[in-house]
């Protein structure tokens, strides 16, 4: 018999009545019996509305989702219809539950929380998330582990939910392999993920602030990208930010300007790529328009015509069907629920 675990600190009281150790038998109730099954089968009946979908093609069998990317937090989906899990933790618990739900989503199908580094706006939400879903495990390096408690006034009861990961040493989460990597950022451990699942290469590299040597090895291999655009250069020199601001958005560890991000994706673009997710675009410094009008420039200068929003589905009768889909993540608000087509 698996033996039954410890009860945390904001575990409910067991009900032992169920228990196969149990000695004593609770008298029945018939009308409380009768209130328990009306309760039950509305639930059941709640549950069937959510998971109402229609069934997925072998091409839309993994999703992504952002709820929010910017300094003013960050999260995001990615999952299938048995598993999944969030990146990043920096979006109020009831946003991220809500957007999911209204996608069919229930928060027993996340698995986990992979956190990319110890900011604020990565992290801000994740003990509320813990103490919501206690299922949950937190994947992160010690080091960003160790950063968040020593930065941040967050319980030392997370360790109790941190499953330790180590760069470039694979990792399963339900139906995803996931391989972080090192990216240049001024975090106390910075981290980007590679995950895969059957066809689907799904590249994460957000707050950086150039392209290194494993962030290109990760980016090349993607079929679906998400990477910072954060700010216009224009914009942010002649911005209201004070100097010492401006020197560390600029920094080789701080953020990635539009220009470089476009440059960089015209020049790892081949017909295997099938979304660019521009994220952590700053309120500020740069706008949807400029970090998109970017990218596509740059795409066009390699031969790219036709560009997508995410859904082929949604484009003109007659229409041919995108080479590559453009997406800038909203910074406050959810996005769709885009598929990711192998």
């Amino acid at each position: 018999m698996t033996p039954r675990p410890m009860p945390g600190l904001f575990d409910s009281p067991d009900d032992y009545s169920n228990s196969a150790e149990s000695n004593f038998r609770i008298i029945p109730d018939r009308k409380m019996e009768a209130i328990v099954r009306q309760m039950n089968n509305a639930r059941k009946k709640q549950e069937e509305v959510i998971d109402e979908l229609p069934p997925l093609q072998a091409s839309e069998r993994v999703f992504f989702m952002s709820f929010g990317s910017g300094s003013s937090g960050n999260c995001s989906y990615i999952g299938d219809r048995e598993s999944g899990f969030l990146i990043d933790a920096g979006v109020e618990v009831a946003k991220v539950v809500d957007g999911l739900r209204r996608n069919g989503v229930s928060m027993e199908r996340v698995k986990g929380i992979c956190l990319t580094h110890d900011h604020g706006d990565h992290i801000r939400d994740v003990y509320a998330l813990l103490r919501r879903y206690r299922h949950l495990q937190v994947f992160c390096t010690p080091k960003t582990l160790n950063g968040i408690l020593r930065r941040h006034n967050v319980s030392r009861r997370i360790k109790d939910y941190h499953t330790p990961i180590y760069k470039e040493f694979p990792f399963k989460i339900g139906n995803f392999e996931v391989t972080a990597f090192d990216v240049m950022h001024d975090g106390a451990d910075n981290a980007g993920y590679f995950i895969t699942h059957g066809d689907v290469r799904f590249a994460v590299a957000t707050d950086l602030g150039c392209i290194s040597e494993r962030v290109d090895y990760y980016m090349r291999q993607a079929t679906h990208i998400v990477i910072e655009a954060n700010y216009d250069l224009q914009m942010l020199r002649e911005g209201r930010y004070p100097e010492y601001l401006k020197a560390r958005i600029e920094a080789e560890n701080g953020h990635l300007d539009n220009r470089v991000t476009a440059r960089y994706l015209a020049e790892i673009y081949t017909p295997r790529l099938r979304n660019v997710f521009l994220c952590h675009l700053s309120h500020d410094n740069n706008t949807p328009h400029k970090a998109l009008d970017a990218v596509e420039s740059a795409l066009r200068q390699v031969g790219v015509e036709y560009f997508g929003n995410g859904f082929n589905c949604l484009k003109e009768p007659g229409e041919p069907d995108a080479q590559i889909h453009l997406v800038a993540l909203p910074r406050f608000e959810a996005s769709l629920l885009y598929p990711l087509e192998p």
